[in-house]
């Protein structure tokens, strides 16, 4: 690990404990959820080369949503830094651009929150012109 990296990941883990304490470790959770999403999710193509999803969904508890948007703005932004500095640490490639998707759900299993993953194709601009014509 480099010198960069490794104040990277030291940055981070300052950072998701500060938002542990403010959130009461929700936000914590939900990050490591994402994370075990992504690396359950990983298709070796090649030796070296490793796949993941690169669309995210993720529900939130109405309350959940609330507290999270209320005092953290921004929330999806963080998901996808989040992720993606996770994936560069362990050298994956994501199978398109990358999006986490947040939406509020009344049924989340657990009460709080529920992470899916799905492979998105990328779609050119030029797709989305032809398409209404």
């Amino acid at each position: 690990m480099g010198a960069l990296s490794a104040l990277e990941e030291a940055l981070e883990n300052r950072w998701e404990a500060l938002w542990a304490r403010v959130f009461d470790k929700e936000p914590v959770e939900l990050l490591d959820a994402l994370h075990r999403e992504c690396d359950g999710n990983t298709v070796v193509c090649a030796e070296g080369r490793v796949m993941v999803p690169n669309a995210y969904d993720v529900e939130l508890a109405d309350e959940v949503h609330e507290e999270l948007t209320r005092r953290g703005g921004g929330v999806g932004q963080v998901l996808t830094d989040s992720l993606a500095r996770h994936a560069e640490r362990h050298g994956y490639e994501w199978a398109g651009p990358l999006t986490v998707h947040i939406t509020r759900s009344p049924d989340v299993p657990n009460g709080r929150y529920r992470v899916t993953s799905s492979v998105m194709p990328h779609v050119s601009a030029e797709g989305f012109q032809h398409a209404g014509h």
